[in-house]
Parts: C-alpha cells; sequence; structure tokens
C-alpha cells in the first residue's frame, strides 16, 4: 500500500511560478516509479511528467517541455514539480501517482492506467 498527499497548488498569474510536492508512505519510496497527471474541467486526465524509481530518467508531455521540471528526492520520500512560465491553460487539478510495478530502475511510466495509487489532487489556477 502506498498512499500519497499533494500540496503546492494555488493561484497564480500567467508567467508565474509554482512547485509542487507528493510526500509518499507506506512501501519503500526508491521501489516505484512516480509521475504527474493533470485534469482540467470537462478533459481527460493527462500525463504531465513522469520520473523513473532511481530519478535517472525523465519524461514531459510536450505542452510542459521545457516549463516544467519532475524531481524525487528517495530520502525526503517526495516528488516535486516545478512549474515555470505557466499558463492559463495549465489550470487543472494536479495528481501524483505511483507506479509499483516490477520495472526496471530507469524506466519512466506515462500511461495512466500503469499507475496504481493515486493522491487526492491539488488545485492550480493559472490567470490572464
Amino acid at each position: 500500500q502506498v498512499q500519497l498527499v499533494e500540496s503546492g497548488g494555488g493561484l497564480v498569474q500567467a508567467g508565474g511560478s509554482l512547485r509542487l510536492s507528493c510526500t509518499a508512505s507506506g512501501r519503500a519510496f526508491s521501489t516505484y516509479a512516480m509521475g504527474w497527471f493533470r485534469q482540467a474541467p470537462g478533459k481527460e486526465r493527462e500525463f504531465v511528467s513522469g520520473i523513473s524509481l532511481n530519478g535517472g530518467n525523465t519524461y514531459s508531455a510536450d505542452s510542459v517541455k521545457g516549463r516544467f521540471t519532475i524531481s524525487r528526492d528517495n530520502a525526503k520520500n517526495t516528488v516535486y514539480l516545478q512549474m515555470n512560465s505557466l499558463k492559463p491553460e495549465d489550470t487543472a487539478v494536479y495528481y501524483c501517482a505511483a507506479e509499483t510495478g516490477a520495472i526496471g530502475p530507469s524506466k519512466v511510466v506515462t500511461t495512466t492506467d500503469s499507475y496504481d495509487y493515486w493522491g487526492q489532487g491539488t488545485q492550480v489556477t493559472v490567470s490572464s
């Protein structure tokens, strides 16, 4: 079992920055890959960024490349999403997720269905 708690969301003006955090408990954090997803009203949940369990590999959706950075601190059981140059279209509920299957240490998981555990979400609102 894994429990995930996100924090750091809020209201920011376009061009601003936010850093989301997701702290995990339960199973050893260094044994699973992590990802960030988002869901805007009336839209499906979409992949934002993912990071391998050893932190060595990351991958981000084209819509956020160059603006968002995912990282993890296995000593703190926490994954982060640094969001810069925010746009109104980034407005959504952001979720972190854990993929606890037997995958390689360097694999990044990008598909929603592959993730086993989800946080409750944190709202990010970007005003124009």
